[in-house]
């Protein structure tokens, strides 16, 4: 009996227990609503500052997510790696490719056991045509493929067997927009288009449909053709060595992937990598001299943290990313801070309350967890409305990036624990400080409203604003570096002229020299007579497009014979004038010379990296290109960015080619370009009726290099701006409470005659101070972080002083008009109401 009553008395208090924390709980709810309510425009401004901070930094998040997800759809991401290749001439490193030879990947499935599978790509570009009903079009964007892609890569196929669609020679399996691009709504399955490109025409048939690729990937895939039709074509160029695919130690077209077990140590396996080297590829290497080195490049890193030759695509900057991060959380530390300023702001108005609330007994602990309840409300209130904004913003954000971002973010669920963690630990930083400084009143100080210091807070609260302008300065700074290396790169002379060129690309499709001679002279002929145009030339390459003609050239310096991977460059007798290239040295091709098809012209890079003293001194000097094929120099061409800015220059060997059948660039100088281009058309269908007639501008053909580093710039300054606004209501908090504290002073001042400006300069000179110190802090840290990103750059701006004196007078006068505007409120208010508040 004595146990069951002792038992139900601690169930009674237990239960009592329970039921007086709901109450006190329900107290802390309503008394922090009342307040909330009562001071509308105080809460609306911190679930303002609030929700902004927490907008831009989901909406930043969305961004680095996706940024950061490409290529992590596939099931066995975290298995595959893509090989590397590095090329060491002549003891230094010459190059760094994202391909290699197409007989590595069937050698380490054969020879590692730790490798699983493999499969290579190689680019399937041509003209696909429609016979039934007369559509073709030019497509970039699909791959010779090995079977094995579509065991190793998620792609969904819709139609056809997976195990069999890319078996067969003459077959191919494409995207559902690239079917309805040229069926309609018809089945395309077993149905044939012609492929037009290098080796004629030949039959593709089509055996399964995936659906559109997605698009963060490093890769953009519309079609994939059999492995086995591409064996099919280099047996027909080559019928001596039809298994050069599997063989092949020195043709580096090939975009290599292997998939490891689970669990595979990386540095054992490539740890192989040297003796399969010697074991293969031994007439290459020359130890110390010349050699080869593979990288393993695990497949969801290749889009931010490689750019190297012959990339699929444009790559985004993993650094670049990483500050955006850095931003999203920054900027909601500056709301955060921001809600501490205008909390503490207000601690002189609520002393009376503490004040009266410790009198009836309220103990510390309580009136803490009265003001954390108060904060949690508000912080609710504004992530509520930030996630509300962040849905209907997403489509501007898609627009303003120019990126697929979709809601994947919101559909983890590592992604709300990590929120929710992040704002319960936000709102109890935030919540505490306030809540300390505000319990710590005195009752009787409280009660007699005098005035309530916070004491050593002050210093933290200092602190505080110190941080702010310390991140605004660096974003300041950060945000004028990153636009003028981007003006630097888009208005550096780079050696050729590429303004007003249209450049047509050139007709696919096996057409002999002598017919394409006749065809291009009448084109050519045709085109000058267009009003605007000025002069037209032909060439293998032009500015923007990566040139994958490349090979090695072997020159005798002093008894030691260099050999080293050229650039190749086709061009007509017309190309170098026509782009207002200068001469180094010697002299351009010419028809005056009949012998200039055995001649060839370097750039200053080729002749500095092939040892040869002098532009002046390569004239004359006779290099070997490949085997046997001698040529002699007639001229060096001064350096040119044939690439963005981000790449260092490249030796290049120039030939003659009047054949040169991939590029026309046309110089055109009208006002009415569209008619000028209808004109250039309508001859180009005449000639070229079988081609689809594609064109651009070669300036906005150049730029698009520059596409992430744009999208960086914009999402950077625009964030960063935004920051800066929100830091600025932080200022605008403890402002307000400088000159709440300092009021009785600021009436006295009034009435001994100081003046409005005499106010604002005794309020702002603490801020400023403050400014100063920030300034002093943010320098190094700024110069730091965009000195690093600009090293991703081979050709950069220097950092220059006068950025650092912008920024640094840039918050100086945000903080000036930040605090004036609360001075010149204080010293507009009459001083007898002043004193009379006190």
């Amino acid at each position: 009996m004595l146990i069951t009553n002792a038992l139900r008395g601690d169930r009674a208090d237990l239960i009592s227990s329970d039921l007086k924390y709901n109450i006190m709980l329900q107290n802390y709810f309503k008394i922090a609503f009342r307040n909330i309510t009562k001071r509308r425009a105080y809460s609306l401004l911190n679930v303002a500052g609030l929700a902004i901070g927490m907008i831009c930094c989901l909406l930043l998040l969305q961004y680095v997510n996706y940024e950061f997800s490409y290529d992590g759809f596939h099931k066995k991401a975290d298995h595959i790696y893509r090989l590397q290749l590095n090329s060491y001439q002549d003891g230094k490193l010459a190059w760094e490719s994202a391909t290699s030879y197409p007989a590595i990947v069937p050698t380490m499935i054969k020879d590692f056991p730790e490798v699983v599978n493999g499969c290579r790509l190689i680019d399937a570009e041509g003209v696909f045509v429609n016979t039934q009903n007369n559509t073709f079009f030019e497509e970039k964007k699909g791959y010779f493929a090995d079977p094995a892609f579509l065991q190793m890569f998620d792609l969904q196929l819709t139609k056809g067997d997976p195990a069999t669609a890319l078996n067969d020679v003459d077959a191919m399996i494409v995207s559902e927009t690239f079917a309805q691009k040229y069926f309609g709504a018809e089945d395309p399955i077993d149905k044939t288009l012609v492929l037009r490109n290098f080796a004629g025409d030949r039959p593709i048939k089509i055996s399964g449909i995936f659906k559109d690729y997605p698009a963060n990937s490093h890769l953009i895939v519309d079609y994939l053709i059999s492995w086995n039709t591409f064996k099919s074509l280099v047996a027909q160029a080559d019928p001596e060595n039809p298994d050069a695919l599997e063989t092949s130690w020195g043709w580096y077209d090939f975009y290599s992937f292997i998939e490891v077990k689970p669990g595979t140590n990386l540095q054992a396996l490539q740890a192989k990598f040297p003796a399969m080297w010697e074991q293969y590829n031994k007439d290459w290497i020359i130890p110390g001299t010349r050699w080869n080195e593979l990288e393993l490049q695990p497949l969801k890193e290749i889009y931010l943290y490689s750019n190297i030759n012959q990339e699929a695509e444009v790559n985004g900057n993993g650094k670049a990313v990483s500050f955006l991060l850095l931003i999203a959380f920054a900027i909601l530390g500056i709301a955060w801070v921001n809600y501490i300023n205008l909390a503490t702001a207000r601690a002189i108005e609520r002393s009376q309350e503490v004040g009266v609330r410790k009198t009836l007994g309220a103990m510390r602990g309580q009136l803490i967890g009265q003001f954390l309840m108060e904060s949690f409300l508000l912080n609710g209130a504004a992530f509520v409305l930030a996630l509300g904004a962040v849905v209907s913003l997403m489509p501007a954000l898609q627009q303003f990036t120019g990126k697929e971002i979709g809601m994947d973010l919101f559909q983890q669920p590592s992604f709300w624990l990590g929120t929710v963690a992040v704002f319960l630990l936000g709102t109890l930083i935030a919540g505490l400080y306030p809540a300390f400084v505000l319990s710590s009143f005195k009752p009787i100080t409280a009660m007699r409203n005098e005035k309530a210091s916070a004491g050593g807070g002050q210093l933290l609260r200092k602190g505080l604003v110190v941080a702010q302008f310390v991140a605004s300065i660096v974003l300041i700074v950060g945000t004028i570096i990153i636009s003028q290396q981007l003006d630097y790169m888009r208005n550096q002379d780079l050696g050729a002229n590429i303004e007003q060129t249209l450049v047509v690309e050139g007709p696919s499709g096996n057409i002999p020299d002598s017919i394409y001679q006749g065809q291009f002279n009448h084109l050519k002929e045709e085109w000058l007579h267009v009003p605007g145009v000025k002069s037209v030339t032909a060439s293998t390459s032009v500015a923007g497009d990566e040139i994958y003609w490349t090979g090695p050239i072997r020159w005798k310096n002093k008894g030691e014979e260099i050999s080293l991977t050229h650039y190749h460059l086709g061009i007509d007798y017309d190309f170098l004038e026509a782009y207002e290239m200068k001469m180094a040295a010697g002299r351009n091709f010419s028809k005056e010379f009949g012998s200039d098809d055995r001649t060839a012209i370097l750039n200053e890079t080729s002749v500095k990296q092939l040892g040869i003293e002098s532009p002046e001194a390569a004239i004359g000097q006779r290099v070997v290109r490949g085997r046997s094929d001698t040529l002699e120099i007639i001229g060096v061409v001064k350096d040119f960015h044939h690439q963005g800015l981000q790449k260092a220059h490249n030796p290049i060997l120039i030939l003659l080619r009047p054949t040169a059948a991939s590029f026309y660039s046309l110089k055109v100088q009208s006002p009415n370009i569209r008619n000028v281009t209808a004109q250039i058309e309508q001859t180009w269908r005449s000639t070229f009726p079988q081609t689809p007639f594609d064109y651009f501008f070669l300036d906005e053909f150049f730029n698009k290099q520059y596409q992430s580093d744009i999208q960086f710039s914009r999402v950077f300054s625009s964030f960063s701006m935004l920051a800066i606004l929100i830091a600025c209501l932080g200022l605008l908090g403890l402002a307000s409470y400088s000159v709440l504290q300092r009021t009785k002073e600021i009436g006295i001042r009034k009435i001994l005659g100081a003046s409005g400006l005499n106010i604002v300069r005794l309020i702002s000179r603490d801020f400023l101070k403050l400014v100063a110190v920030a300034i002093v802090l943010a320098v190094p840290v700024a110069w730091y972080l965009m000195n690093n990103w600009l090293d991703t750059f081979a050709y950069r701006i220097d950092i220059q002083w006068w950025v650092f004196v912008l920024a640094g007078v840039a918050a100086l006068a945000i903080a000036l008009l930040t605090v004036a505007s609360q001075a010149l409120r204080a010293a507009a208010t009459n001083p007898v109401e002043s004193l009379r508040t006190e």
